[in-house]
């Protein structure tokens, strides 16, 4: 199965769903990210997986932004970097050509 968490209304995960017609589009504001598919991005993607550019981290005061990775995704999923892609048993983060081949080798 291909999953994309990320965000209706993301132009980054429109393309992810343009090339990839046959995922289905997990809105992580409305449906989250399950804690499994969440954790397993935490120690996949430590560095990246939240967007530091982001609006909502910008928002957030230094005691927040202290808070763990997990806390801090479940409160505000819109600070993960998007799209996280689930096909098979890999995930992949970010959406670039690099991406969208591996993705596609593994369907």
């Amino acid at each position: 199965m291909l999953i994309i968490y990320g965000l209706r209304n993301c132009d980054t995960c429109r393309k992810a769903m343009k090339a990839l017609p046959e995922a289905r589009l997990c809105d992580v504001r409305e449906d989250g990210v399950p804690d499994e598919v969440l954790a397993r991005a935490i120690e996949q993607f430590p560095d990246t997986i939240l967007n530091t550019r982001s609006t909502t981290w910008r928002g957030l005061d230094e005691t927040a932004r202290q808070a763990d990775k997990m806390s801090l995704l479940k409160q505000h999923p819109a600070l993960m970097k998007r799209p996280l892609i689930s096909v098979a048993d890999s995930l992949f983060l970010s959406w670039n050509n690099e991406v969208e081949a591996e993705v596609k080798s593994r369907l």
